[in-house]
């Protein structure tokens, strides 16, 4: 797998990322300790069946973290100048333990970088979607990408 360069990307192109993951609680279990996330829907079994969700709800940043993963392979891997920004992220669903995700990329704008020739700008919208085909996460990424080298 090899991410694309910039010069060779359309609005409108749509990827769905052939790699998927299932979710495991020693994911959700590090990744809150690891950030520092005491949130007991996320790390005590007992509050969070009390809770609405009646389950432990995995932590929402590994979410969106597992979302652009899943999609570096065929967009920016190799290609990649900088991540200049994410936006409108949402998280329609909860994830939970055991459920497995699916990511899928779209084109969404083009621009040439005014300060570096040799790049080009490039907005994808990202999203994640369980078994259950209901959409968890979304956002907008916009990143850096290199021109093909002459």
């Amino acid at each position: 797998m090899a991410g694309r360069w910039y010069d060779e990307w359309q609005v409108g192109d749509r990827i769905a990322h052939e790699i998927r993951r299932t979710v495991t609680e020693t994911d959700n279990l590090l990744f809150s300790t690891m950030t520092h996330n005491p949130q007991p829907l996320h790390l005590d079994a007992e509050a969070a069946r009390a809770s609405e969700f009646g389950q432990i709800v995995v932590n929402g940043t590994f979410t969106f973290a597992l979302m652009v993963g899943l999609s570096v392979g065929d967009t920016t891997l190799g290609t990649l100048v900088a991540n200049l920004g994410y936006d409108a992220l949402v998280m329609p669903k909860p994830v939970f333990i055991g459920d497995t995700m699916r990511a899928e990329t779209v084109v969404t704008a083009l621009k040439d970088s005014r300060s570096r020739p040799e790049a080009g700008i490039v907005t994808f919208t990202h999203e994640l979607t369980n078994q259950r085909d209901e959409v968890v996460c979304r956002c907008l990424r916009t990143a850096l990408l290199r021109r093909r080298p002459a």
